[in-house]
């Protein structure tokens, strides 16, 4: 069906049911950034790809909303369909919440599938319509009643993620989680979001590309702990480590009955964020509701010592592939046909011979010219583009390995640059140290410190639509919270043992598009009587293309620190090549 085809049906139904408005988040039900087929409702009834963005259908217009990352992807995408981009965050540019709040008729009823829209998201909606005595039906799955060949639900094994790599048992975070549980007065804690549940059971799956996570709820009781889960994805040896650890499994779908016979006084903890106003509307009114940021995230997100020593040696290996690859590729993009396909191909085929390899940690973001512009381009068969020996081209990638993730990005010079690439590849740059160099009070969070990154640009007038940088997962999705580098407010104290990508970047529409990303590690500096002060450690070390860099740009300390970093990245990379690559790299990294 075409995307308007899809809507129609989507109005028929609406007119049936007396619905004025069908909100269709992105989400799954754990409120996942990135979802299985059958929950890419959305992007059904849409026709938008990204991993960001909420369409609203009303009886007689449509929107979509999403955020800087996917505006140029989102106009490509809607074109022709019928529904209007609507650009968060830009000037005059209405919320969703504001849209539907003016354009949903007194008494009217809007409809949401309240699976797959959080207990908070819920409350915002609701208080923007009260004006409006509107009704929100979170019953019904809309798009869902009109998708008529809905992929099933992932069945994909469970497997056991070795303490070897998580560094922890999964008994010793039960214990860390309920010691939490006891502080807030929690009888309960409900965990839906799935790179939580992996984490505190030493699990993992595959039914997210690119994120090994298992469809599944969790309940931590003060001393029992409950999964549920399909049992036919669990192997009898995971059962029975589960098991072993007091660990009850029951099936996926009974989340709902057991949240419902939990029964006064007992207590029950969950963040709103992270759990589906469905669940949250099958706690009896009886039942005290603790609503808390989740507990497993802020664990999880610091590392531990086998983890940090594994996540060093994830970097390595992936960059001794990423140095084959591009060698690889200045070599030969003069001498013969070479499309961003081919590069995102040849990348894997080096990543696959590496040990601990799982698959990647996202789709290859593979960008020649102005497709760079777009921030999460993925090349097709009907939208790539041939190299050429001029301009830059971007790879954005990364691994999931048994032993930890990785996020890289660089972009390389193919030949010829004009002044004003050279100039804004150098301003990355600068932003890029700026922001890794930092040294900060400990208690500091990520949007304090996102500034520091934009300053070199907005000397010039330029900014980008997006965060500077964002959690990494652990053998979990590449995007981890809490933490981030964000000029939105985020409470999360930048943690000793957090790992944050350090990613800048500037995009011209129609242009190019430039992002040099490395991973930092959050470590002590030194404590005075001011206080403990705190800094950045790198994880990854890759050349950053030398001949696009304006050295009379740089001051001497980043003068400095290119020269050092470069010097290490020989240093630790060429133990690993063969002498031919060691000649390339050293070329590479030789001082500015």
């Amino acid at each position: 069906m075409e995307t308007g085809s899809k809507i129609e049906s989507l109005r028929n139904m609406m007119a049936k049911e007396g619905i004025d408005a069908c909100l269709v988040p992105g989400c799954d039900a754990h409120m996942s950034e990135y979802t299985g087929e059958h929950w890419k409702s959305r992007q059904w009834i849409s026709g938008f790809t990204g991993s960001a963005g909420t369409a609203v259908i009303t009886r007689d217009d449509a929107g979509l909303w999403t955020d800087g990352r996917y505006f140029i992807q989102a106009a490509n995408q809607l074109a022709g369909s019928g529904i209007r981009l609507f650009k968060m965050g830009e000037p005059g540019v209405p919320s969703y919440e504001e849209w539907l709040a003016e354009v949903l008729p007194q008494g009217g009823c809007l409809a949401v599938d309240g699976t797959s829209f959080s207990a908070g998201a819920m409350k915002t909606m609701t208080d923007a319509l009260s004006d409006k005595a509107a009704t929100i039906r979170s019953d019904l799955d809309p798009v869902g009643s009109v998708w008529e060949d809905r992929p099933g639900i992932p069945k994909d094994r469970v497997f056991l993620h070795d303490v070897l790599y998580a560094g922890r048992d999964r008994r010793e975070k039960m214990v860390e989680i309920r010691e939490s549980m006891k502080k807030r007065g929690a009888d309960y804690y409900l965990l839906s979001a799935l790179e939580e549940i992996c984490w505190l059971y030493n699990i993992r799956g595959n039914d997210i590309p690119y994120n090994p996570y298992v469809t599944s709820f969790a309940v931590i009781g003060k001393d029992t702990s409950y999964l549920f889960v399909d049992p036919d994805k669990v192997p009898e040896d995971v059962l029975g480590a589960l098991a072993a650890d007091g660990v009850l499994l029951s099936k996926y779908t009974e989340i709902y009955d057991f949240i419902k016979d939990i029964v006064s006084p007992a207590s029950i903890l969950f963040d709103p964020e992270k759990t589906n106003i469905s669940l949250v509307h099958s706690i009896r009114p009886s039942v005290r509701k603790i609503e808390a940021e989740g507990l497993a995230a802020p664990c999880k997100a610091v590392k531990n010592d086998i983890e940090i020593s594994n996540i060093r040696d994830c970097y390595m290996k992936d960059s001794v592939a990423l140095v084959r690859l591009f060698k690889w590729l200045k070599d030969n993009v003069s001498e013969k046909e070479i499309t961003e396909i081919d590069v995102d191909n040849k990348a894997l085929e080096f990543r696959k011979e590496l040990p601990l390899f799982v698959e990647l940690s996202f789709g290859t973001i593979a960008a020649y010219g102005d497709h760079a512009a777009m921030m999460h381009y993925a090349p097709t068969p009907e939208n790539q583009y041939t190299l050429k020996p001029r301009g830059f081209f971007l790879l954005d990638s990364g691994c999931q390995f048994q032993n930890g993730t990785t996020d890289i990005t660089r972009t390389i010079a193919l030949g010829p640059l004009t002044d004003e690439e050279k100039k804004d590849f150098t301003l990355t740059l600068k932003s890029m140290i700026a922001l890794s160099t930092a040294k900060f009070m400990y208690g500091a969070t990520g949007s304090k410190l996102d500034i520091l990154a934009r300053m070199p640009m907005w000397e010039h007038g330029l900014d980008y639509k997006c965060g500077s940088g964002h959690g990494l997962g652990y053998f979990s999705g590449v995007h981890e919270g809490p933490q981030r580098f964000s000029m939105k407010p985020n409470n999360a104290v930048l943690e000793k043992g957090m790992t944050i990508t350090d990613e800048p970047g500037v995009y011209k529409e129609g242009m190019y598009g430039i992002r040099t990303e490395n991973t930092l590690l959050i470590v002590e500096d030194e404590t005075t009587q001011c206080g403990t002060f705190m800094r950045f450690e790198d994880l990854c070390f890759l050349p950053i293309d030398r001949s696009a860099i304006l050295a009379e740009m740089l001051s001497t300390a980043e003068r400095t620190w290119i020269n050092r970093y470069h010097s290490q990245v020989y240093d630790k990379l060429s133990v690993y090549l063969d002498e031919e690559h060691q000649v390339w790299l050293k070329a590479e990294t030789e001082s500015i």
